[in-house]
């Protein structure tokens, strides 16, 4: 059991709290003005080593510089690289740099709302710009996972990440091209027609697009099976799967399907199909100078980047009469509230259409007559 001893300073009597820790150590806790305050504190540690919550003081000094770089790589085991390399980023440039030096039990809830508004706001005497709200939000997912991690192990009582304020994503608006315009832009592409055709009609990403093999192109089925992604990392490609880590198959149009036989019509099996000029990975087209944005002038169509032509098989389709769970295994999402939520504005027009096939139903019902009958008896 805790103990309570006086002792005298200068500014006059002080108690101190002697307990033993969990371990059987033995520890105090000094500088309580009065005998009731120094109780109740060893009320509240005998009461924690009982239900198991005892946060050892000492603990609390840990620095999140000394956590941070453990937590990162504990995230390589379960994260790609092209996700596990922003949060590197984002440690080392922005988290480590305010928080590395600082103790656990010195952050407060304050302080980290304080700098989240800073990262958001920007700070132009300091010449500091401000960052968008992924950036802030991934920033923030940072320190808080460490935070979370050094409460679960009972380093701290609470992390003190938890309640601040995050600033709202906003989504920029869709471009939506139509089949003619699709056309335009892939006679305009010149040797990547087919490049921007599968796109716009399978609604696979970029980097799936560049990792397809001849295996992965059956053109007696009209299938394209999608087995691999390749992103961009540190200035390097690097090859591994889907996002979600799912196998997907999708099945092309008649005329398109010509089309990438006529781009490769005796691709090796594990040959790429869209091949660059070295036989490598096809190149990223640079934004302004690359063949994608020189195609998109030269046809006169609305700008569109090669990501959006996924917004627009999505468009396509659902104009063909696509339901939402089909869009949902077109495009590889994870669920089809998803899918919901990324395309909402596709599904419009179905609403109307529902309302009106109610107003066709009450009719077969007798509903407009009874309404009509109800209506001249008011």
């Amino acid at each position: 059991m805790a103990t309570v001893v006086a002792y005298s300073t200068a500014a006059g009597r002080r108690y101190r709290v002697r307990y033993r820790k969990p371990d059987g150590r033995q520890t105090d806790k000094r500088g309580f003005p009065t005998k009731k305050a120094a109780e109740a504190f060893a009320n509240t540690v005998e009461t924690s080593k009982l239900t198991g919550t005892y946060v050892d003081p000492s603990l609390a000094r840990t620095t999140v510089g000394e956590l941070g770089p453990d937590w990162l790589e504990r995230q390589r085991g379960h994260l790609k690289p092209s996700s596990w390399s922003p949060l590197e980023v984002a440690w080392r440039l922005r988290v480590a740099p305010r928080w590395g030096d600082r103790q656990l039990g010195q952050i407060r809830t304050s302080d980290v709302q304080a700098w989240v508004s800073e990262m958001t706001a920007g700070d132009a005497e300091g010449g500091v710009k401000a960052s968008g709200a992924s950036v802030v939000i991934r920033t923030f997912g940072v320190l808080a996972a460490i935070l979370d991690d050094a409460a679960r192990d009972r380093l701290i009582p609470a992390s003190p990440a938890r309640g601040v304020k995050l600033p709202r994503k906003t989504r920029a608006a869709k471009t939506y091209l139509t089949h003619e315009q699709v056309w335009k832009l892939a006679d305009a592409a010149g040797e990547h027609r087919a490049v921007v055709l599968t796109l716009a009609y399978t609604g696979m990403r970029w980097g799936e697009m560049r990792a397809l093999r001849g295996a992965d192109v059956d053109f007696a089925t009209r299938r394209v099976q999608i087995r691999r992604n390749v992103v961009n990392v540190d200035s390097r490609d690097v090859e591994g799967t889907p996002k979600n880590w799912k196998s997907r198959s999708v099945v092309v149009p008649a005329r398109v399907a010509m089309e990438l036989r006529r781009h490769n019509p005796r691709c090796p099996a594990d040959a790429l199909f869209f091949a660059g000029e070295d036989g490598g990975f096809l190149e990223r087209t640079h934004t302004g100078s690359g063949w994608f944005d020189r195609a998109v002038a030269d046809a006169d169509v609305p700008r569109i980047t090669p990501k959006g032509l996924r917004d627009t098989a999505a468009a396509l389709a659902v104009s063909a009469g696509a339901n939402v769970k089909a869009l949902q295994r077109m495009l590889g999402h994870a669920s089809a509230a998803m899918t919901l939520d990324v395309y909402a504005d596709l599904f419009d027009d179905d609403l109307q259409a529902v309302a009106s096939r109610l107003d066709v139903a009450m009719d077969s019902a007798g509903v407009g007559k009874m309404w009509a009958d109800g209506a001249e008896t008011a």
